[in-house]
């Protein structure tokens, strides 16, 4: 009998102890996850440089080369005064209109949701699309990310950028769930 209790007892500590290392094990693999993830959108964004050199025209044009190169066909940059907020027009490989809004603003600046609402009062209504589109070299707030979830807007954000530059396509984004995708925290701007 004591030598099964002791058995017993052996066999208990060798399972606690079993399970602490596969925790701590689960712990160390989630924390590596999180720390290649930021890696990743590190380097997204040091892959922008030259966008924030870029003024508002180039910015369009960079938009709209990047949506060819996609697949996306009867792409123009339309942007200019009196846009009515459409500033690359298109239509995507499976046919679908996109019109996309393009902000190139500095990297510490965000949109705000006054500018979003502003846009999807025009995207379908002035310009028949079918998937509208925002594209920043920026965040946005999270107020700006509450509204696009809720009028099923695609928002690309610096983040979402550097990795559409990378390869990601387009119609890639158009299947995240923006109010709860991102983050709303401005970068640091390059000076102090």
């Amino acid at each position: 009998m004591g030598t099964m209790l002791l058995v017993a007892l052996a066999v208990a500590a060798i399972g606690i102890i079993v399970a602490k290392l596969v925790r701590a094990g689960r712990r160390e693999a989630q924390a590596e996850k999180a720390r290649l993830a930021e890696g990743a959108r590190r380097q997204a964004r040091r892959s922008l440089d030259a966008v924030w050199s870029m003024d508002d025209r180039q910015f369009e044009e960079y938009v709209a080369d990047l949506c060819r190169r996609d697949g996306c066909t009867d792409v123009k940059r339309v942007g200019g005064a009196g846009d009515l907020g459409a500033d690359v027009t298109g239509l995507l490989p499976d046919g679908r209109r996109f019109v996309i809004q393009c902000k190139r603003y500095a990297k510490h600046r965000t949109v705000g949701s006054r500018d979003i609402q502003t846009f999807n009062g025009t995207a379908r209504a002035e310009h028949g699309a079918d998937i509208p589109v925002f594209v920043a070299s920026c965040v946005f707030t999270k107020p700006a990310r509450h509204f696009a979830a809720k009028h099923q807007l695609v928002l690309i954000d610096v983040n979402l950028l550097g990795f559409w530059k990378s390869g990601t396509t387009l119609t890639s984004f158009l299947r995240l769930d923006i109010g709860r995708s991102g983050t709303n925290r401005k970068l640091r701007p390059d000076h102090d």
